[in-house]
């Protein structure tokens, strides 16, 4: 079974998201998603609308994610593509060539991504 693995905060669910869930399992055939916990949102200085279950039971309807688990940190893309023996690891490419350590372990890929949406514009537009 080839495993491919994404992250994200996956908050305000848009068709960028479900295209971007759908092209990362093209990849393989069981896709995990490390989706960022409210801890580490905080971290970030990010605010997500909904909280991580609900975020999380969200992704877990989505028929192209086969598992949900938390990221607490930065830090842990390495142990979590070791201990989850993951073939591929996808992000949006506007994160192209940050994750490039992870190629000693695991395929890279960085895929397009929709044009027009994203959960910022979506928040953006809602307070004009």
């Amino acid at each position: 079974m080839k495993k491919v693995i994404t992250y994200g905060t996956y908050d305000l669910l848009h068709v960028g998201h479900i295209n971007l869930l759908r092209r990362a399992k093209e990849y393989g055939d069981y896709l995990i998603v490390v989706l960022s916990s409210d801890e580490f949102n905080a971290i970030k200085h990010k605010t997500a609308y909904h909280c991580y279950e609900d975020r999380k039971t969200i992704l877990e309807a989505i028929q192209y994610v086969d598992e949900v688990i938390p990221e607490y940190n930065w830090e842990q893309k390495i142990k979590d593509v070791v201990d989850n023996n993951v073939d591929v690891f996808v992000m949006g490419d506007d994160w192209k060539g940050q994750f490039d350590f992870l190629k000693d372990y695991c395929e890279v890929v960085y895929l397009p991504r929709t044009e027009g949406i994203s959960t910022s514009k979506i928040k953006n537009d809602l307070h004009k």
